[in-house]
């Protein structure tokens, strides 16, 4: 999917140059509020039409242990991006946490599959490099949406391909890499959004305007992650 981005980007800005941003669009820093919320809809339709039928299938067919393996792996092999931000940020309790997960669930663990640490009272926590810089004082920048890959201010879009840089999969060589790359992006999507799709389904009923509500939650989140505060919808997918 990080393919895809430099194409989705330049594509949200031309569209946002042709419309005139209102005052609360301003006021909201969300300057290109009007395509926004086009690009969210086709999100949404994408979400309702495809993603969500996908999940409940998965759901449904997939003994739960054998998702939560899927999950726990697919998080393992997340990890060095986790440490390199851990690490970056200066944050030599969570760094080693982060090392010690590595070292215990890609081996007792069977590479992942088992969460072995978070049994051993190391649990699981999440970390990029839009936050490491949200810390370091850059700014989140003008609101965007992109097609498939939800909200992505630019700080949180110029993260995910510093991130991809920290992902060892990005270089490495080793029999089978293309393979695993080709299948761990639909499986993250996957397991995202059956893991999340009840609470996405509560945000949606309960909303006056899910746009604005979506957009709220995701930047309280990125707040509370930067801040390092616990937040109730810290597990809130991108949609």
């Amino acid at each position: 999917m990080r393919v895809a981005q430099p194409a989705a980007l330049f594509l949200a800005l031309a569209l946002g140059a042709c419309s005139t941003p209102s005052a609360e669009s301003l006021a909201q820093n969300d300057p290109w509020e009007a395509t926004n919320r086009d690009v969210f809809a086709f999100d949404v339709w994408v979400d309702h039409n495809v993603a969500r039928p996908v999940a409940e299938g998965y759901r449904a067919v997939v003994p739960e242990p054998a998702r939560d393996g899927v999950h726990n792996m697919l998080n393992n092999l997340h990890s060095p991006v986790i440490l390199a931000n851990d690490v970056l940020q200066g944050d030599a309790t969570k760094a080693a946490r982060t090392l010690g997960r590595i070292v215990i669930n890609s081996t007792i663990g069977i590479g992942g599959i088992f969460d072995v640490a978070n049994r051993l009272g190391i649990p699981y926590h999440d970390n990029d490099f839009g936050i490491t810089m949200g810390q370091g004082g850059i700014w989140e920048g003008s609101y965007l949406v992109l097609p498939i890959l939800g909200p992505r201010p630019p700080r949180d879009l110029i993260g995910g391909f510093v991130d991809g840089a920290f992902d060892p999969l990005t270089y490495a060589h080793f029999p089978g890499r293309h393979e695993l790359l080709t299948v761990r992006t639909p499986m993250n999507f996957l397991d995202f959004e059956h893991r999340h799709m009840d609470e996405v389904q509560t945000i949606e009923r309960s909303s006056l305007d899910y746009y604005v509500s979506v957009r709220s939650l995701y930047r309280q989140r990125r707040d509370a992650q930067i801040k390092g505060v616990e937040f109730s919808n810290m597990n809130l997918p991108d949609l």
